[in-house]
């Protein structure tokens, strides 16, 4: 099974988690506003993380959500840092849906203070998907 990991991150707290993620894949998480973030083979699973920024999301994660090809993507996973995640997962899930592209109903939410924590969390929830 491909899987790929991409996320964005200002604090650094996803991208953490987006690591532990990646780690349990086999595969390097990618910042979505890196050159090498485009996907260059289909995945079965995209594993995406974000958070909300002024109520939104970042443009970077937004821009690359609109980028994204429903050929590219079987299925996509999401997770979140933030406090209000659930409004982010909502955005991103319907950006994704808009697009033909699955995802599904199981969401990976750390709090910020158990990010640090959540190795473990983390890939026991990657590893259902894999």
């Amino acid at each position: 099974m491909k899987a790929a990991v991409r996320y964005y991150s200002r604090s650094g707290k996803t991208k953490e988690v987006a690591e532990y993620l990646a780690e349990a894949a086999g595969v390097e998480a990618v910042s979505v506003d890196s050159k090498n973030a485009g996907l260059s083979e289909p995945a079965d699973v995209l594993f995406i993380g974000g958070a909300l920024y002024a109520y939104g999301l970042d443009k970077n994660l937004d821009s690359y959500l609109d980028s994204l090809d429903s050929t590219k993507v079987k299925k996509a996973v999401l997770f979140s840092t933030f406090w209000i995640s659930k409004h982010a997962l909502d955005l991103m899930r319907r950006k994704l849906t808009d697009k033909g592209i699955e995802v599904d109903e199981k969401t990976l939410y750390f709090k910020s203070r158990e990010a640090a924590a959540g190795r473990q969390k983390a890939q026991a929830f990657a590893k259902q998907f894999l």
